[in-house]
């Protein structure tokens, strides 16, 4: 038998013309599939093709065969793993052999009458990045396949694969249990990132667009159309990291130099040539190549390699939307929309329509995420860490969002469904009641007052602040304008959205913290070094410290959108008191900068700091007499104090902020505060959330920022809490030696009448 006698020397053109043609023709659909194997039979000059699909069940079952016993058809069927069939299905890439039969993971089925054949070359029917199906090739002689060969069953299984699974080649109702995508009702267990239920059909983020037409009619014009297509994929690349107009997803400079690497990357480009040539079009070529490196990288245990597979898949469907001729933000959004993603931005989340979209499903990604943290202020429903959550779903997949236990429920039954909407409706009756109280002062039962503000970082959480209730905004997070825009904002700009800030709060108390940049939030037009541990690293005021004239500006344009009102302004991750002290200078400055050119100045200015560094607790001597007030930040205070990086998953479970540590260094920084006259609040996620709020305020804590959403029912909290009370029974708790008390604080809370 001559060896390279497939495609190459046939004519692949010639072979995808005759599947083509075999696909479009009457007769039954088993006359065609036999008829398609007769054919690649015959182009790869095998004496077996055989096509397996694999069925709901893991089974792989023999469809069509061409040289096997044809009674084998659908009685043959290969558990998951199971022969060289399952295997090629299981690795989800290409084995050949010379002698099958010598190899490990052969399985001798006597009905399909095999026992002559040795050369064996299979291939997976790729979708989404899945084996759905496998196609093999065997001769009699033990002959080698060559690389063509191999490149040519790649191409044949790629057309099959999306052919099988349209139904042009066979009935999709004569597929009803062949797994071509997955189908069956799951459950998914993930994070909480944001509150909320939501039901509603899958949006795919930067969704996959799916080749129109597989086969090319000229080759020679679809190489073209695929080097015209990288040239504008590199050159906008190129364009950002000159500092033009747009972003890739908020990606840094270094990312987006890694981007433009991967573009150039001669293996990528090389698979993408040969796939044009074997007659793909180029929309096929990219899809192909796409699930190739899908499947290879899901296989990687070294979580920078599967990292990769990112890189390339957002390459790849950047690639597809330029060779469509697709705009960013002209797709049709269903009135239930649930993005789905592997991770995205702020900016990537606020792209699309709040009208429509219901819910945010992640595969990766933190709560402490700034994705997450709009997802809230917008009151979007999100679930992260989803591991695999992409390849389970496809686009319009019906789809539930538990953004109360966390968790992600795919293709629903019907009474799952009906229990949401039933829960929904106690949630809406819940608001309702949120809604009666929204105006009424927050005072326990023994009448100590508290004060509940709202976090805020959005234009769209000034609308949220009456609907709340808030008294005001506790903690307004400036850094978002600067990670939704393409470029450093203007004087003007930053002005411009302070004085709005000021304007909707009317004579409410805003507190703004300055940039908090840095770590896992950088700006892509800012040039950042690469650190190790970019938590412990230059950010927020360490930055600001650095970089004076970003942080003046800023100030500046806080000076001058506050005249003649009261300003409140904080800063972050302040670790030492000469950091307050030299950023206090700054304020100083730029105060007599205004005073001197007769601007107009706030008419009360009021400079404070976070605790969010655990160094601070042994310095509140020396830090509070210079602030007018201080705030606790309890996501990163908690996150030094017990090592933990809290947007890690691995080890953000690790701590439970109701332990008893964690809630001593807060007594101890209430005392302090207390002693000393000073004003202190409590900004964190912790302050949202009824049983952890119900903590705060026993420790004598009476000023919390809290997210828009959590706010009605940390107020009914305080309506229903007798302090005294609850003082007494945290006293006892405080001194326990567990890893949490939060169980003890729920039975008091319970055993109090405290409402959750």
């Amino acid at each position: 038998m001559p060896q390279g006698g497939g495609l190459s020397t046939r004519g692949p053109r010639n072979l995808l013309r005759q599947i083509r043609e075999a696909m479009a023709g009457g007769g039954p659909a088993q006359g065609r599939l036999n008829q398609v194997v007769r054919i690649i039979a015959l182009s790869m000059v095998a004496e077996v093709c055989s096509l397996y699909l694999r069925r709901a069940s893991g089974e792989l079952e023999l469809f069509a065969t061409e040289g096997l016993n044809p009674e084998a058809v659908h009685n043959t069927r290969l558990r998951p793993g199971e022969g060289l069939v399952g295997e090629v299905a299981r690795i989800a890439e290409p084995i050949s052999l010379i002698d099958a039969p010598s190899h490990p993971s052969f399985s001798y089925r006597p009905e399909t009458g095999e026992d002559p054949y040795h050369a064996f070359l299979g291939a997976p029917l790729l979708r989404g990045g899945r084996a759905v199906g496998v196609l093999v090739v065997q001769n009699r002689a033990a002959r080698h396949y060559d690389a063509d060969e191999i490149e040519d069953i790649q191409t044949i299984a790629m057309v099959l694969a999306e052919t099988v699974a349209s139904g042009e080649l066979v009935g999709l109702e004569e597929l009803s249990e062949v797994e071509l995508a997955p189908h069956r009702a799951e459950r998914l267990k993930g994070q909480k990132f944001a509150d909320g239920l939501a039901v509603g059909h899958v949006v795919l983020h930067e969704a996959p667009i799916a080749p129109e037409q597989l086969l090319a009619l000229d080759p020679v014009a679809e190489e073209i159309r695929l080097h015209a297509s990288l040239d504008a994929l590199k050159s906008g690349i190129d364009h950002m990291l000159d500092g033009g107009q747009g972003k890739l997803g908020g990606a840094s400079y270094e990312v987006l130099e890694t981007y433009r690497m991967f573009a150039d990357d001669r293996g990528w480009n090389r698979s993408l040539e040969e796939a044009v040539r074997s007659g793909l079009t180029a929309e096929a070529a990219v899809d192909r190549v796409r699930n190739e490196h899908r499947a290879r990288f899901a296989k990687a245990r070294d979580p920078y390699i599967k990292e990769r597979l990112h890189d390339f898949e957002d390459l790849a469907n950047r690639l597809l939307r330029i060779l469509a001729g697709d705009k960013p933000g002209d797709r049709a959004l269903p009135d239930d929309a649930i993005l789905v993603a592997k991770n995205l931005g702020p900016a990537d989340l606020l792209e699309y329509p709040r009208t429509k979209l219901k819910g945010l499903l992640i595969e990766e990604g933190s709560a402490a995420s700034h994705a997450a943290i709009v997802a809230r202020a917008l009151q979007i429903p999100c679930v992260g860490r989803l591991m695999g959550l992409r390849d389970r779903l496809s686009e319009n997949d019906l789809v539930i969002v538990d953004g109360e236990g966390g968790e992600a429920f795919l293709r629903p039954r019907p009474d799952m469904v009906e229990a949401v909407t039933q829960r929904m409706a106690m949630r809406q009756s819940r608001q309702a009641e949120f809604d009666k109280i929204r105006d009424l002062p927050a005072v326990t039962q023994d009448g100590t007052r508290v004060t509940l503000l709202t976090n805020a970082g959005l234009a769209v959480d000034l609308e949220l602040l009456d609907k709340s209730g808030a008294e005001g905004i506790g903690l307004f997070r400036t850094e978002f304008q600067f990670m939704v825009s393409d470029e450093l904002p203007k004087l003007n700009a930053q002005t411009a959205l302070y004085r709005l800030v000021l304007d909707a709060a009317d004579e409410r108390p805003v507190t703004f913290r300055t940039l908090d940049i840095g770590g896992d939030k950088v700006l892509p037009y800012l040039e950042a070094e690469r650190e190790e541990n970019p938590a412990l690293g230059r950010r927020a005021i360490r930055l600001g410290l650095d970089r004076p004239a970003l942080l003046r500006m800023q100030l500046r344009a806080l000076l001058t959108a506050a005249g003649g009102r009261e300003l409140r302004v904080m800063f972050p991750m302040i670790a030492t008191v000469d950091e307050f002290r030299a950023a206090r200078e700054l304020v100083d400055y730029e105060v007599a900068w205004a005073r001197r050119r007769g601007r107009p100045l706030p008419e009360l200015l009021r400079v404070g700091a976070m605790i969010e560094c655990p160094s601070l607790l042994w310095h509140l001597d020396a830090l509070l007499p210079l602030t007018d007030f201080v705030s606790v930040g309890s996501n990163d205070l908690f996150q030094y104090m017990f090592a933990a990086d809290r947007t890690n998953p691995l080890v953000a479970e690790r701590y439970d902020p109701l332990s008893p540590p964690a809630l001593r260094a807060l007594q101890y920084i209430q005392k302090k505060c207390a002693d000393t006259g000073t004003p202190v609040s409590v900004c964190g996620e912790i302050a949202g959330k009824p049983l952890e709020a119900f903590a705060l305020v026993t420790l004598g804590f009476t000023r919390l920022s809290a997210p828009a959403a959590g706010v009605g029912a940390v107020k009914r909290m305080v309506l229903s809490t007798d302090l005294v009370a609850a003082r007494r029974g945290m006293a006892n708790l405080l001194g326990s030696s567990a890893a949490s008390i939060r169980g003890e604080l729920e039975s008091l809370a319970r055993k109090l009448n405290v409402a959750l």
